[in-house]
């Protein structure tokens, strides 16, 4: 008896495994994988600007313009005429949920214009939020945007329909529920779980096993695993064992369909290295007075880099500070769309549509470096792993909050910034930015009047007139440390809304 079982048991494993091995997900045609997203439905798309998007199912379902009324989930919404914008600007996506608008002025028009309902969400929210969902967990907790609009429910996310964005806001977000741990406040996030998700990876087998390439991954591998029909394109599919197992990013337990690839991937913005002077120094008689400013505070900021240190840079000027480092000072630069061990721009000829930047710009790795998805970008920087993060600012209060995301009449999105300062003890918030605004108003107030992106996260300012520390790990407060030459502390209090105390051993800011 027992070796009659036996044999049966054998023979059920043996059609088991190879019906499986033989059970192919590849669809002969995009439009045939994507037949079954219906209107109304929720769609995880993978990406992160154009990099990583799957076009080529997108396009499909461009084509099935009876699919309507989509809320649709990714970091923003493409560019104007590529990527996840196709499906806007023909009328299929109803709501969107993503971390930034950036510069799609059709994207903007529909949001201002309440023809598009739009629930800005962090970056890493967004991606925990589809980790959740992948690993059959209802909600999370998270720092980001904690003592915000975001967890004060007053984020504009439907305006009145008018011609020209002039609209009053009859929507705002959902006021996030609360609770402290170990004394610091964290807001809870439902799990985005996707009726379907389009997902572009490089290679893919025939039982739907998946593999990124460099920054591709982003959202893609959280994605993936967060939709009840997860749908690939592949630039190349292989047979079964043709990819190593360690290799797989995405086990084909979550893939449900398999296509050939076939848009063509674009390149958002080109950024190439430019030849320095042998000492570095740009020549200042051919700088505007702007352009002066912006490079002082860049060759002070970079001062600021020690041996050894693991930072993130935020766009615009702190992308500019690791130029002016010392050659004695290795710095491991993080990019929040998924690298550690950023390098520079790429010459000329050799950018490669796969690596780029948070700001979307084209670069290259460091030897040594690592690249991961979205979900793991930003669980170290949570976890305070990243050491220092530079970013620009509107405004700074003196007791370090910030303000970086939105101002009146103007909401881009909030991006990864909201992350980034959400552990300011353990990564140390550095802000640069002008002192006063074009009207000469000060930027450094008692209190910011624009939506804050974090409270009491910033440790240091540096201005074109000043540098500040600000103690935030006990009651706020500024504390001048640095003046510029020409300046005095009678002219810095004038054009600082805050008050502050002057150090004792204050001193004159040194970029040479």
């Amino acid at each position: 008896m027992f070796s009659v079982r036996k044999h049966i048991t054998k023979a059920l494993l043996q059609t088991r495994f190879y019906s499986a091995a033989a059970r192919s997900k590849v669809y002969a045609s995009p439009d045939e994988a994507v037949k079954d997203v219906k209107s109304g439905d929720l769609v995880l798309s993978g990406g992160f600007g154009i990099c990583g998007i799957p076009d080529t199912l997108i396009s499909a379902l461009q084509k099935r313009g009876n699919v309507k009324d989509l809320t649709v989930v990714s970091n923003n919404c493409g560019i104007e005429g590529k990527g996840l914008s196709k499906l806007l600007e023909n009328g299929q996506i109803s709501k969107f949920i993503g971390s930034y608008v950036g510069g799609n002025k059709f994207f903007e028009a529909a949001y201002l214009n309440g023809e598009l309902e739009l629930e800005l969400t962090p970056q890493g929210t967004i991606a925990e939020r589809c980790r959740a969902a992948g690993a059959g967990i209802p909600a999370v907790y998270t720092p980001a945007g904690a003592n915000t609009w975001l967890e004060q429910g007053k984020i504009p996310t439907l305006y009145a329909k008018t011609s020209d964005g002039s609209g009053a806001v009859i929507k705002t977000n959902t006021p996030r529920e609360t609770r402290e741990f170990n004394g610091r406040k964290f807001v809870l996030e439902n799990a985005l779980n996707g009726d379907v998700s389009l997902i572009k990876a490089w290679k893919a087998d025939t039982l739907g096993n998946l593999v990124f390439r460099a920054t591709s991954n982003n959202f893609n591998g959280a994605m993936a695993r967060a939709g009840k029909l997860t749908i690939a394109e592949a630039e190349e599919i292989v047979e079964p064992g043709e990819i190593k197992p360690e290799e797989v990013h995405v086990p084909g337990v979550y893939v449900h369909r398999v296509v050939k690839s076939t848009a063509k991937k674009d390149i958002e913005i080109v950024k190439n290295s430019s030849p320095k002077s042998s000492d570095g120094a740009a020549d200042p008689a051919s700088m505007s007075a702007s352009a002066l400013r912006r490079e002082k505070i860049v060759r002070r900021a970079a001062q600021e880099f020690k041996d050894g240190m693991f930072a993130n840079l935020g766009i615009g000027m702190p992308t500019l500070a690791p130029n002016h480092v010392s050659d004695d000072i290795h710095v491991i630069l993080q990019s929040e769309n998924g690298i550690l061990g950023l390098g520079p721009y790429p010459e000329p000829g050799k950018e490669d549509p796969d690596y780029i930047n948070a700001g979307k710009e084209t670069v290259t790795l460091d030897k040594g470096a690592s690249v991961f998805g979205s979900e793991e970008s930003f669980a170290m920087i949570r976890a305070g792993k990243i050491d220092m993060s530079i970013l620009g600012a509107m405004q700074v209060s003196g007791n370090g909050d910030l303000a970086n995301w939105a101002l009146p009449g103007m909401i881009k999105g909030m991006g990864g910034a909201m992350d980034l300062v959400a552990n300011p003890l353990n990564t140390r918030v550095v802000v640069v930015m002008d002192h006063v605004d074009k009207k000469g108003r000060p930027k450094i107030l008692k209190e910011c009047q624009f939506p804050l992106t974090g409270s009491r996260c910033v440790s240091r300012i540096i201005t074109d007139l000043a540098v500040f520390d600000v103690d935030i790990a006990n009651n706020g407060g500024l504390t001048l440390i640095e003046i510029a030459e020409g300046e005095t502390v009678e002219s810095i209090r004038e054009k600082t809304e805050a008050p502050f105390e002057v150090s004792k051993d204050l001193k004159t800011i040194d970029v040479l």
